[in-house]
């Protein structure tokens, strides 16, 4: 294992400690926590989210103003404690509620409610989604139906610039649960995540090898096969989103191609081309579009394919908001 650390024992600490010193002016971390918080102090619905860390630049890198209030950070590929997100819900709210957005996966879940049953009983308004984008598979390794993946980054967009705007607790419940049937993804690994703390890949495939639909965990997928040029798996990608949105001609859309954590953006852009290329030949319009790393898997090689129906203008608006955080 091959890793710019010092001891994996340390490794959320330390990065959480490089972010907030590098960005200071945006964002901040809570004494003796892992929550990293904006610095913005506004009086508005506060927007937290987080998850086992691995998955950098999510969640931390969205914390700013028009996104997130708050993340917090969980040891890696594990989610949060309940005192932590109890503690980010106190922090990020203003007197006007906090709204989760929580990914699908059981621990997360779990913990993420037991921290809300805790802040209602200190006064607090909570309300939360639960994001569960991934079409591959139905049901996985630490899931009861589909995983959330990096759709999860348009919901915390999204939501946060209504937020910026003066959305109300109840408003942003309402949003989310408007947006959250319009997102899909789906990914294909080239080579496992190797977590710090085991020192090895969680799973291994030949040089000439790939997994369609692998978790950002490294979670099974449901094919392998032999590598494909981009403009195949462009095809396979875009085919699995037809099959749950059927396509129309002149449907507009928002598209959000998502390196895993070790492909090039130089590859990434071959496959946007490709994938530009199939929905335009279907009548597809692209209204809002993102090429890069934002919900990774440590070093996982690979990329994923999220695309979001956008059938009220105003969606595509809180895309397009102007925001100040790290990573977007």
């Amino acid at each position: 294992m091959k890793k710019l650390i010092n001891n994996p024992a340390h490794i959320i600490d330390e990065m959480i400690n490089g972010l907030t010193k590098s960005y200071a002016h945006l964002v901040k971390r809570i004494e003796n926590t892992t929550i990293v918080i904006s610095i913005e102090n506004a009086a508005k619905v506060g927007l937290i989210s987080g998850g086992g860390s691995g998955h950098e630049p999510a969640h931390a890198g969205f914390v700013g103003q028009g996104m997130l209030t708050a993340a917090v950070c969980g040891q890696v590929f594990t989610s949060p404690t309940p005192d932590q997100i109890l503690i980010a819900i106190r922090a990020a709210n203003k007197g006007h509620g906090v709204f989760m957005v929580v990914k699908n996966y059981s621990g997360d879940i779990m913990n993420f409610e037991m921290a809300k049953d805790l802040a209602e009983m200190d006064g607090i308004d909570v309300e939360y989604c639960i994001v569960a984008d991934d079409i591959a598979v139905e049901n996985s390794t630490y899931t009861q139906g589909r995983r959330g993946v990096a759709g999860t980054v348009l919901v915390h967009k999204i939501l946060g610039a209504a937020i910026d705007q003066g959305a109300t607790l109840a408003e942003v419940k309402s949003l989310s649960d408007a947006i959250l049937p319009h997102i899909k993804t789906i990914g294909v690994a080239f080579s496992g995540a190797t977590v710090p703390e085991v020192g090895k890949p969680g799973f291994v495939l030949a040089d000439d090898e790939i997994e369609y639909g692998v978790g950002i965990h490294g979670e099974p997928g449901y094919r392998r096969e032999k590598l494909q040029s981009s403009a195949d798996l462009a095809k396979e990608l875009v085919n699995k989103l037809n099959n749950e949105f059927n396509f129309q001609s002149g449907d507009n859309y928002a598209l959000l191609i998502n390196g895993l954590g070790s492909t090039p953006l130089m590859e990434q852009y071959v496959f946007a081309n490709d994938v530009f290329k199939l929905l335009t030949n279907v009548g597809i319009n692209i209204h809002f579009s993102k090429i890069g790393n934002y919900m990774t898997a440590i070093d996982m090689a690979g990329v994923s394919l999220t695309l979001m129906k956008l059938d009220n203008q105003k969606w595509t608006e809180y895309l397009n908001y102007g925001v100040k955080t790290v990573a977007w």
